[in-house]
């Protein structure tokens, strides 16, 4: 039986992790605090809160994510910085697809599902036109960077998500 090789990638320091937990427990504060008004918005990026169900503690654990909408849909991108392993709520996910999503005020329930091969040629583009760093982050690593669409499963939440034109052609 063939064994794969370790991914390759950046290695997150133990420093930079204990920095990103700190800076995302408060960007998650300022979010929900101010229904989106603060984070909301990082850097002209749309931003979201995923709240996904810890696969192994059953605990809720919430990531804000850089988000793309299109298509009354979401798609979100598992990068990690161009880390060698996936994020922990792309395994999260993975182990249960239902998740819940908050943009502004809004908040409701969704279903992730893996981005097809064709799906993903199609929307890897938009992302990195939408956020360039992406593709140096697919450079970092030798594991595909995979890409999650999120289907709204309540009405509230997919009217509130808004189609930025990235790509009128799937309209």
């Amino acid at each position: 039986m063939a064994v794969d090789p370790e991914p390759v990638g950046r290695p997150y320091p133990r420093h930079v992790a204990r920095l990103q937990g700190v800076l995302t427990t408060l960007h998650t504060t300022a979010y929900r605090l101010t229904g989106g008004r603060i984070g909301g918005i990082l850097m002209g990026l749309p931003m979201l809160l995923l709240t996904t169900w810890g696969r192994r503690t059953r605990v809720l654990r919430t990531t804000p994510l850089l988000y793309l909408p299109i298509n009354q849909m979401l798609v979100i991108v598992a990068s990690n910085g161009g880390a060698t392993r996936h994020p922990t709520w792309w395994f999260n996910l993975r182990d249960r697809p239902e998740a819940l999503v908050q943009l502004g005020l809004v908040r409701g329930r969704v279903r992730a599902v893996p981005a097809t091969p064709a799906e993903r040629q199609h929307l890897w583009p938009l992302l990195v036109q939408l956020y360039p760093p992406y593709a140096r982050y697919q450079a970092r690593t030798t594991r595909e960077i995979p890409l999650l669409i999120l289907h709204p499963l309540d009405p509230a939440l997919r009217q509130s998500i808004h189609d930025w034109n990235f790509d009128s052609s799937t309209r």
